[in-house]
């Protein structure tokens, strides 16, 4: 019996058929539909996904053998009851380094020139000047995950004359944008340096609140913080605290814990506090899509030509 294949992302023509193509060749159904109109007999018979699906289907699924993601995030499949442990998981990390380490980017500049603030008085027709700025080229940015993203953040930053620490899992080779380098055991030995701590780390058990109020406590009076990884990391409650307390000058956030951040939450009122909706990668910027198609695209063929995968993801260790 032919194998079937679901993509779930959208295509064009030119992408559909080079699957197709591939699909054909190892003798493979190859059916598209969006995540939106999925239901649960759509999920039935496939042996590969490619692309995003709710979690909620994925016991439907039973004669799945691998899913591959069009998120670089995948911790929502890590559950033994979400995603079973003979299924492959991959993901799509390398698709939205220029999206999301732009929007770091611009992130940063915000934070340090106030322009929170700034849009608030805008909002409320105020002319008055906030206070000093900082200039990123005279600043110590510590970027704590240097994975595709991290990396491209700190490659922006490093080219603007910034000082940049990274902290990762594991030692490795340092890449040359980064200044220094160090692994997660010597955080705290770092963020007493930073002057913005920009965290791009995936949510797993090693990193739930891995900012919490002790950790900002280490951090320098009047640092920023940025987030863009998961909102689980950073300890919404401290938060709030130290920037009260004026212990950090200001955040940025991409993600928050919960998500959505609930409408009554004080940091939407903050002044000095910078809130997107999880929107810094998704398909928001042009080119994203075709660049996770051509993820996709390489691993159906790595897979049906009995290659290595790339990106496999590792549940046991949440990446």
């Amino acid at each position: 019996m032919e194998k079937k294949v679901l993509v779930t992302v959208p295509l064009k023509d030119e992408q559909q058929k080079k699957l197709e193509d591939i699909a054909h060749k190892a003798s493979m159904i190859l059916k598209v539909k969006g995540v939106s109109e999925l239901l649960p007999e759509d999920v039935e018979d496939v042996s590969i996904i490619l692309g995003h699906i709710p979690p909620e289907l994925i016991p439907h699924a039973k004669k799945l053998e691998w899913l591959q993601l069009s998120s670089a995030g995948a911790d929502r499949y890590f559950r033994a009851d979400a995603l079973p442990e003979d299924v492959i998981l991959t993901n799509a990390v390398g698709a939205y380094g220029l999206a999301v380490s732009e929007h770091m980017t611009a992130f940063t500049f915000s934070l340090l020139r106030r322009f929170p603030q700034y849009s608030r008085n805008q909002e409320n027709h105020v002319w008055k000047i906030m206070g000093n700025v900082q200039a990123v080229s005279e600043s110590t940015i510590v970027v704590l995950g240097m994975g595709n993203i991290g990396s491209m953040y700190a490659k922006q930053m490093k080219a603007l004359g910034a000082y940049v620490i990274g902290v990762r899992r594991t030692n490795k080779e340092k890449p040359e944008w980064f200044d220094e380098q160090y692994t997660v055991d010597h955080l705290d030995d770092v963020l007493p340096r930073a002057d913005v701590v920009a965290m791009v780390v995936p949510g797993n058990d090693e990193t739930a609140k891995i900012m919490d109020a002790r950790r900002m406590s280490l951090m320098k009076d009047g640092a920023y913080l940025l987030n863009v990884g998961r909102g689980s990391a950073v300890d919404t409650a401290a938060l709030i605290d130290a920037l009260k307390s004026g212990k950090l000058a200001g955040a940025a956030l991409d993600v928050t814990d919960p998500e959505p951040l609930d409408p009554n939450n004080e940091l939407w009122d903050m002044d000095n506090v910078l809130i997107t909706p999880h929107a810094s990668g998704n398909y928001l910027l042009k080119g994203t899509l075709d660049r996770v198609v051509n993820i996709l695209t390489e691993n159906f063929d790595n897979y049906t030509s009995g290659r290595p995968l790339r990106n496999i993801v590792d549940r046991k260790k949440g990446y």
